[in-house]
């Protein structure tokens, strides 16, 4: 039985355009160029945020990102950030009886634009708040006291494989791999990314029958 669904957030619930394009005005970049550059990065398996350090050799990106806040040009998250599925679904779990947990790698600030949305989430937190990211056992330790539930009755969703699905399964959670933004679908059909999801989801609204099923 399924009692808490936990997940992630960038390419889960919410696109990533925004945040890559606010970067490439930033550093004045076309949009597309940083656009490849992180599908190549991601490709390969790397840090997203080695796209800004191969566009702009010799970047320190913290404080490139602390010059941006200062500018008033910082993290910002709206209502047309979050996919469409996410209040359907996640409402629906929560009707349902199943804790709702929203746990990624994000900053502090991310973890507040978030709340603020006001989302069907019985907790909202992320890396920057807790003080240790994906893919670290302790952020997966973290989850588990969370969670409420035992490992096998949790399960964490997300796009990335790295970050996200073997982690989850090395903690012994569950896990769905969504197939969603530029990882998701990159991997969505790898062999090693198939045995290790317990599902493998094109929507947030079909956890309903994770639960139900």
């Amino acid at each position: 039985m399924i009692e808490t669904i936990v997940l992630d957030v960038g390419e889960t619930l919410t696109r990533d355009d925004r945040y890559w394009r606010s970067w490439a005005d930033w550093l004045g970049i076309p949009h597309h160029t940083l656009s490849a550059l992180v599908g190549a990065v991601v490709a390969q398996g790397r840090d997203n945020a080695d796209a800004l350090r191969l566009a702009v050799p010799g970047i320190d990106v913290a404080a490139e990102a602390r010059a941006r806040e200062a500018a008033g040009q910082g993290e910002y998250l709206d209502e047309t950030d979050l996919y469409d599925d996410v209040r359907p679904a996640l409402t629906r779990l929560r009707e349902l009886g199943v804790r709702v947990i929203v746990a990624g790698n994000q900053t502090a600030r991310a973890g507040e634009l978030l709340r603020g949305l006001d989302l069907p989430a019985d907790l909202i937190v992320t890396s920057g708040e807790w003080g240790v990211a994906k893919p670290a056992p302790a952020f997966f330790q973290r989850v588990l006291e969370v969670a409420q539930a035992s490992p096998q009755a949790t399960v964490y969703v997300g796009d990335h494989p790295a970050n996200d699905i073997y982690p989850a399964k090395a903690a012994g959670l569950r896990a769905a791999h969504l197939r969603r933004g530029p990882l998701g679908h990159l991997w969505a059909d790898d062999p090693d990314v198939t045995a290790a999801a317990d599902w493998r989801l094109d929507s947030l609204t079909q956890l309903t029958a994770l639960v139900t099923g």
